[in-house]
């Protein structure tokens, strides 16, 4: 049950989160580190479930805190303001990812031998089969989050809130899917691989951490479809599943600098 405050702020109790955590997270990246080493260790899958039992256990406390009345609208506004510096810090990842890709197309230093320019080895992928439909599966999904969205905002039809987010669900799982099959085809039947080259380790890199982005944001968007079967959120209070549609949204964006950067740009030998 709901209990009323007497001030606008949630005191947070002591709590051993913050240090699970930093502990997971330093093991984690220490088992990588020596994975990438060639050294075997189970430090890395020992982080990892270090760090999703955090995970889950944090937010189910966030979750119950909401249920309860802490989130009051100046602590819904702060939890507004953290997922943009969230969203911001991903955003700064990604441009990592476009600076090297552009940087390696337009001026490859290596390639430079006295007055004459070689220009780079581009492995074009044809951007109008997967990609295309991918590319349109993601807006789908986009609409349907949008949707979904403007249902709860507009008349708390719950309905179509529960639609709208089954059908983005759906069309994630389809996107990983087909991202997965084109994986599979161009490292065994066109010989690609990984870190073989500049071009293949911005490629890798830069679509397969966006891969992994839309696992993390269709595992957040199917949290949003249990919370709403079971009744949460209102038009007011909905922090989580408007943090699920902005990181969503986000996850769309890149995709289409990907889609018209690495695929179009990067095939149409301009680079």
């Amino acid at each position: 049950m709901a209990h009323a405050k007497n001030h606008d702020y949630h005191i947070l109790p002591p709590s051993a989160w913050p240090l699970l955590a930093s502990i997971g997270g330093f093991t984690m990246l220490f088992g990588a580190v020596l994975w990438m080493h060639g050294i075997t260790s189970a430090a890395f899958w020992v982080g990892l479930v270090l760090v999703l039992y955090t995970m889950y256990g944090w937010w189910s406390e966030v979750v119950a805190e909401a249920r309860v009345g802490d989130h009051t609208p100046v602590v819904r506004i702060g939890l507004r303001y953290g997922f943009i510096l969230f969203i911001m810090s991903e955003a700064m990842f990604f441009f990592a990812w476009f600076w090297s890709f552009f940087k390696h197309a337009i001026y490859p230093m290596q390639n430079y031998f006295g007055t004459e320019y070689v220009a780079p080895h581009i492995h074009a992928v044809d951007p109008f089969h997967l990609p295309l439909i991918n590319t349109v599966i993601l807006l789908l999904s986009a609409c349907a989050v949008t949707w979904a969205h403007h249902s709860l905002v507009h008349g708390n039809d719950r309905k179509g809130l529960v639609q709208g987010l089954a059908i983005a669900i759906v069309l994630g799982l389809s996107f990983t899917g087909l991202q997965a099959y084109e994986y599979i085809v161009l490292l065994t039947d066109e010989g690609w691989e990984f870190g073989g080259d500049q071009f293949y380790s911005n490629f890798f890199m830069a679509t397969g951490f966006h891969g992994a982005h839309v696992i993390i944001g269709t595992i957040f968007l199917a949290v949003c479809l249990v919370r709403a079967m079971k009744g949460d959120f209102t038009p007011e209070e909905h922090v989580g599943f408007e943090a699920a549609a902005w990181y969503w949204h986000f996850v769309d964006v890149v995709w289409l600098f990907l889609f018209f950067a690495v695929y179009i740009w990067g095939s149409s030998g301009l680079s």
